[in-house]
């Protein structure tokens, strides 16, 4: 094997793969990088959850909100104290004529 064949990239990027492999010292550093990585990925995962959830909550109690106001206007339309089944009146005169 020759100098030249030593510098082409697939014959380095197999050697350094093969020395990261022998060698004690880069094992520990790739396993600790995966360790602290997976630990990252589910910490993120967790967070990215929770916020979902809260956004949930919230949508949820604001259409609760929306669907009680919605049942009270009705309630009041019903009972007449919004002007009734489609009744219009003018301010001026009480019998809605003009």
């Amino acid at each position: 094997m020759d100098v030249e064949d030593l510098l082409e990239p697939e014959v380095a990027v197999g050697a350094a793969i093969a020395a990261a492999i022998f060698s004690p010292k880069v094992r520990g550093l790739l396993r600790k990088g995966a360790v602290y990585g997976l630990a990252g990925a589910l910490i993120t995962g967790e967070a990215v959850g929770t916020a979902a959830k809260n956004v949930g909550d919230g949508l949820r109690q604001a259409g609760a909100a929306a669907g009680a106001k919605r049942n009270e206007a009705a309630a009041k339309a019903a009972d007449g104290g919004a002007g009734g089944a489609g009744e219009t009146m003018d301010a001026g005169n009480a019998e809605g004529e003009r």
